[in-house]
């Protein structure tokens, strides 16, 4: 199958939610490296995504973390993630892009452990909680597609406190605060040579925790991703390196943010294998990554492996 023909009818996906990303309990509600590649633009023509990602991340912190008004050191965190993925995208244009909306649905199991300041004492303590996140909304992206070769969006995800939280566990499902997502992305694939480039960018603009009285500061983010594609058993396999940057650029804020403005940062890197085709009438994508967090501040430090699964009608 040529490159070209299979590129204008491979599925977008996915834009994930992850509980372990400074902010309140070390991470916030973008896990980086989520979104970095041409897999995660829109495809170009109108019709239905659906996708599933698993997510594993490890990571632990030294220094102190704020866990849901629990201070901690010694922190480390396990978590499991499978998220649904489902879009649309409309015959609807506006300024000359096509209009599309979804919504990512995870569940996720969460394992954290740390020594909790209790006074002078600092007790070892382990929690562990699964069940529905935080559920992202998707209500506006619009996108472009420049001579098949170039695509760019812009997009607007809103993250809601879906999940269950208690105050003073070390584990919860959700964050119990709102999330807002401006972002955009630009691709560049060439359909002659297979070269891509792909970045995404954005902020994530948080509300207050209103349990803990604790305001995660905004934080921006972007992720690329540089690979080369190849045609293999009448698909195309795609191998590349992708890297990201976490910076968070607002203080933390609230009678709850014991620790201060807390402001941190993430950059990380790593492997990325694609391979999409076509199966009757139905395109199929699939990748995996492992990414390793080489340079972190005031937050948790381990790697991330994505599996993503997604289908284009």
């Amino acid at each position: 199958m040529k490159l070209k023909k299979l590129l204008t009818s491979i599925a977008a996906f996915t834009l994930l939610t992850s509980l372990v990303s400074a902010e309140e309990g070390g991470s916030g509600h973008y896990a980086p490296g989520a979104t970095a590649d041409f897999i995660d633009t829109l495809p170009g023509k109108p019709g239905f995504v659906f996708a599933d990602a698993f997510t594993y991340y490890h990571g632990e912190a030294t220094p102190p973390i704020d866990f849901a008004g629990n201070t901690t050191l010694n922190a480390h965190a396990t978590l499991y993630a499978d998220s649904i993925f489902a879009l649309y995208e409309t015959p609807w244009t506006l300024l000359g892009g096509n209009y599309a909306a979804g919504t990512v649905i995870p569940y996720v199991w969460l394992n954290v452990n740390a020594n909790v300041k209790v006074g002078p004492l600092t007790p070892k303590k382990s929690d562990y909680t699964d069940g529905l996140g935080d559920i992202q909304l998707l209500p506006f992206i619009l996108g472009w597609t420049n001579s098949m070769d170039m695509k760019y969006d812009v997009r607007l995800g809103v993250y809601a406190p879906s999940g269950s939280y208690e105050k003073g566990q070390l584990a919860n499902a959700g964050r119990n605060y709102w999330t807002f997502e401006p972002a955009i992305s630009y691709s560049w694939l060439s359909t002659k040579i297979g070269t891509e480039f792909t970045i995404f960018s954005g902020f994530d603009i948080n509300t207050e925790n209103d349990a803990t009285q604790y305001r995660s500061g905004t934080s921006f983010h972007l992720d690329g991703t540089v690979a080369q594609h190849l045609p293999l058993f009448d698909g195309i396999a795609g191998l590349g390196v992708e890297g990201f940057v976490y910076e968070q650029i607002t203080a933390d804020s609230g009678s709850g943010a014991t620790l201060g403005s807390f402001e941190g940062h993430t950059y990380g890197v790593g492997p990325v294998v694609s391979y999409v085709h076509k199966i009757g009438k139905v395109d199929f994508a699939g990748e995996v990554k492992w990414l390793q967090e080489v340079d972190v501040q005031n937050r948790l430090q381990g790697d991330y492996i994505w599996v993503k699964l997604g289908i284009v009608f």
